[in-house]
């Protein structure tokens, strides 16, 4: 009877041993499962709510800091401005050669098109309004080729969405004929812009003003809102960059009003 069952306990390992081979498949089964998710631009790439956020955080953030940081500096040292693009390059490789910071490198690559704009044209040409957005768009081919690529997508769907707001922005200017005044601050001294600010804000308070400001504000709303539906990081660095268009929009009006 011992022996019986001995036997038949035998002949079932055997068996499990046979659907089950050993043959290092363990160890080959997640290289291979993450290779494939890996090369599936189809996948869904779901992170933690807090995660998202982050990311969203650092997308308001980076629009802001050519805005308030490098919009003084590249005035003053704009050669200074444009050689750190070299560094804000190099050190997005280094952060996406980790895996633990691989997110942080891709958004930083982002906001490198964005600053090397804001440094060629604040530094040289920012008389000229006309020639602002051609200038912002230098980074747009390598967008499209990341997009192509399905490489960098936190980083370029950052820029992409800073690009949108600018792009706003200054059809708004072009709209409510806010250029001539665009000129005239950056021509004179600081201490004679008070009197051109007032005479824009006066341009902006009219109906005309007022009514695209309220229709170009719902769009810049809207746009960066429904991506956030989506818990992908990619598209809450797009939505991060374009409501924070609202954002800095709004503090400058605010600065305008009180000069």
């Amino acid at each position: 009877m011992i022996n019986t069952t001995l036997s038949s306990y035998k002949a079932s390992t055997t068996s499990i041993a046979e659907e089950l081979p050993i043959n290092d498949a363990g160890q080959l089964g997640i290289p291979k499962l993450e290779s494939t998710l890996a090369a599936s631009p189809s996948l869904p790439l779901l992170i933690s709510t807090r995660q998202t956020w982050l990311v969203f955080a650092a997308a308001v953030f980076l629009v802001s800091v050519p805005v308030f940081i490098e919009a003084p500096l590249v005035r003053s040292l704009p050669s200074l401005s444009l050689a750190m693009t070299g560094f804000w390059v190099w050190l997005s490789f280094r952060l996406m050669s980790r895996p633990a910071t691989y997110l942080w490198g891709d958004l930083l690559l982002g906001f490198s098109w964005s600053w090397l704009a804001g440094a060629i044209y604040w530094g040289w040409l920012r008389w000229e309004p006309v020639l602002h957005l051609p200038i912002e768009s230098i980074g747009l081919p390598f967008a499209c080729w990341c997009l192509v690529r399905n490489w960098g997508k936190v980083g370029t769907w950052f820029y992409l969405g800073s690009l949108f707001g600018t792009v706003l922005t200054d059809v708004y200017f072009y709209i409510v004929d806010l250029m001539p005044y665009w000129r005239q601050i950056m021509q004179v001294e600081p201490e004679n812009v008070s009197p051109i600010l007032q005479a824009a804000v006066i341009q902006v308070q009219t109906p005309w003003g007022q009514a695209w400001a309220v229709f170009l504000a719902l769009m810049l709303a809207i746009t960066g809102i429904l991506p956030l539906l989506n818990q992908q990081r990619h598209w809450y660095a797009f939505g991060g960059a374009v409501l924070s268009t609202i954002l800095v929009d709004s503090l400058f009006l605010l600065a305008a009003l009180a000069a």
